[in-house]
């Protein structure tokens, strides 16, 4: 293990889900199992489990992050309640498991079939009974505090909202699609740890007059158009990369980091929980805003004095600002820099809609989401910008509470 990850671990991280579970970097201790604690194989097995369980339901990206932090919410609650490899193993399995099930029941014959497997490689006993009870009630506690909380598919989607009428800077459906606004009701879920929605609400974008707003303007009508002469080859490949869902990008890093660390299921289960809780709670954050400020789109304001100008990526059904992406970015560093340092051990190498990017640095990826978004054509620069910012300030007040994710 890393200097600069035993100086993470070592600064106040507030996600002890059992007696040092994310603090035994800071005495030095190694990040691999001991004898009183599951192996990292099962950490990583339910990582990927909730991974393809997840994936396979197609959900909405914020009801994606709920559905993951339910899951290993459960599985830090479990693991508090006992210790020794059979138990946590078990416990871990059983509450990721049990929390999944019903909230992706398309996907039940797999769950069953995967704890199924895991049990079987724990031997019988008091042990692996104590675990596989603890993390059934874990998981029935998290699921019954999350009921209502607003974030199902069903619960965001469009119930009859309509923009208002059009006018200039006030956001209208957008071409090619010409949808309803999607997930209008996002921003009035219950955050996990944030309170309200509207605790970091941004003020107003800059004026349609003001010399941010020209000189962004200006930048996305050259770099973003499908066809621009002055965006490079390489422009257009980050432009690509980062129009993967945030979810699936940041989740292969997190998995490296896993990997890399060797966690045992407790810290595992401390480090996803916190990262998906924090989050979706940025994105509840980034929905109140939307919806709030309703700005325009860049095709929008583009095609009124040029109607043929288009966007590198179809432009997505919602409000422009703040940026989506770039409020999970800003999160996402805040939470992992907390948590693990300024980036991984190694570098980590990810993919996205066909494109490679490798990093080494959290900030890297923040600055990167930024500048494909405005290189993809779909987001004016400050959007981006003041969406990292939003996204930092959300997981700044959680971060210090998400011991409270494990009572």
């Amino acid at each position: 293990m890393t200097i600069r990850r035993r100086r993470a671990l070592a600064c106040g991280v507030a996600l002890t889900v059992a007696a040092g579970a994310l603090t035994g970097a800071a005495t030095g201790a190694s990040a691999s199992a001991g004898a009183g604690e599951g192996r990292s194989e099962t950490a990583l097995t339910w990582y990927d489990v909730t991974a393809k369980t997840v994936g396979a339901a197609g959900l909405p990206q914020v009801t994606a992050s709920r559905t993951w932090a339910i899951g290993w919410i459960s599985a830090g609650r479990a693991l508090r309640s006992g210790k020794g490899r059979n138990f946590q193993d078990a416990a871990l399995a059983s509450a990721v498991h049990d929390a999944l099930r019903p909230l992706v029941p398309a996907q039940v014959g797999e769950l069953d079939a995967a704890l199924a497997r895991t049990l079987d490689g724990i031997p019988d006993g008091r042990a692996k009974k104590a675990g596989v009870r603890a993390g059934q009630e874990a998981a029935q506690r998290t699921l019954d505090e999350r009921a209502g909380d607003g974030l199902t598919k069903e619960e965001i989607s469009n119930d009859g909202y309509e923009p208002p009428a059009p006018a200039p800077g006030v956001w209208r459906k957008t071409p090619p699609l010409d949808r309803p606004a999607v997930q209008p009701n996002a921003g009035r879920a219950k955050p996990f740890l944030l309170g309200t929605p509207d605790r970091f609400r941004p003020g107003p974008s800059p004026a349609l007059d003001s010399p941010r707003y020209r000189r962004d303007l200006a930048e996305v009508r050259a770099y973003g158009r499908d066809t621009s002469t002055v965006r490079s080859p390489e422009q257009t490949g980050t432009a690509k990369f980062w129009s993967s869902s945030s979810i699936s990008l940041y989740g292969a890093a997190l998995r490296a980091v896993l990997l890399q660390g060797h966690y045992p299921p407790t810290r595992a289960a401390g480090l996803v929980a916190a990262f998906h809780a924090v989050t979706a709670d940025a994105q509840i954050a980034v929905y109140d805003a939307k919806y709030v400020h309703l700005r325009w789109r860049p095709i929008t304001a583009v095609q009124a004095d040029d109607p043929g100008w288009k966007p590198l990526i179809t432009t997505p059904q919602h409000p422009e600002y703040p940026g989506g992406h770039s409020t999970y970015a800003g999160a996402a560093e805040r939470v992992l820099t907390r948590l693990t340092g300024s980036g991984p051990d190694r570098p980590i190498r990810l993919v996205g809609n066909g494109e490679v990017r490798t990093y080494s640095s959290w900030r890297d990826m923040t600055r990167d989401n930024v500048d494909g978004r405005v290189w993809s054509g779909i987001h004016f620069r400050f959007s981006d910008e003041i969406g990292a910012g939003l996204g930092a300030r959300v997981a700044g007040w959680d971060l210090p509470q998400t011991w409270r994710l494990f009572r």
